[in-house]
């Protein structure tokens, strides 16, 4: 049963870290895509178990992993940051800082039964954007776009996005539902 999850990314190396060994619950030295920790806590305080889920990055790269899912099947996912649960029990995160080159997103992860591990990505947000506050009901999915359009050679008179009213418009955050055309449950 999860009782939480973790995620963790190192994007630069400090002083002396870069010495330090790959560990078991850091296996990619210099990790720019990032992981998700799954902890079993005993709910007193006083002990807790914990296992990879998934180690991000391109399913290609040999270091990755998810959750024992075929490789071949899964979605590329890069930097998680936020982290939410459906009703039918999975795992949606939200990425920020994509280093995979691409799009943030929002990805649904199986945690159940043969398919544990399965990462798909469901919706993807605006160039320089962050998907961030993943909200996962049976029939509607609510995520936040921040700063779409962030780039350090954009200016108010050049800017690299027009989101969300396009045309000449300047960029701003937003909050997106999305929900099946037949109002259906979504993540079953």
């Amino acid at each position: 049963m999860v009782s939480g999850l973790c995620h963790a990314r190192t994007s630069c190396l400090t002083a002396g870290k870069d010495d330090e060994p790959a560990m078991e619950y850091a296996p990619v030295k210099e990790n720019k895509n990032g992981y998700v920790l799954e902890m079993d806590d005993d709910h007193a305080g006083e002990s807790f178990s914990w296992n990879l889920l998934l180690v991000c990055g391109d399913p290609g790269a040999a270091e990755t992993y998810f959750g024992g899912f075929d490789k071949s099947s899964v979605s590329p996912i890069s930097c998680p940051d936020n982290l939410a649960f459906d009703p039918g029990g999975n795992l949606w995160v939200s990425t920020d800082g994509n280093a995979l080159e691409s799009n943030d997103g929002l990805f649904a992860v199986a945690l159940e039964g043969p398919a544990r591990g399965l990462t798909k990505q469901f919706l993807t947000v605006p160039a320089g954007a962050e998907t961030c506050g993943p909200v996962v009901t049976e029939r509607r999915v609510l995520v936040n776009v921040q700063h779409p359009g962030e780039d350090e050679e954009a200016t108010v008179e050049s800017t690299t996005s027009h989101w969300p009213d396009g045309g000449n418009s300047l960029a701003r955050p937003s909050t997106v539902v999305v929900w099946k055309d037949d109002y259906g449950a979504i993540g079953h």
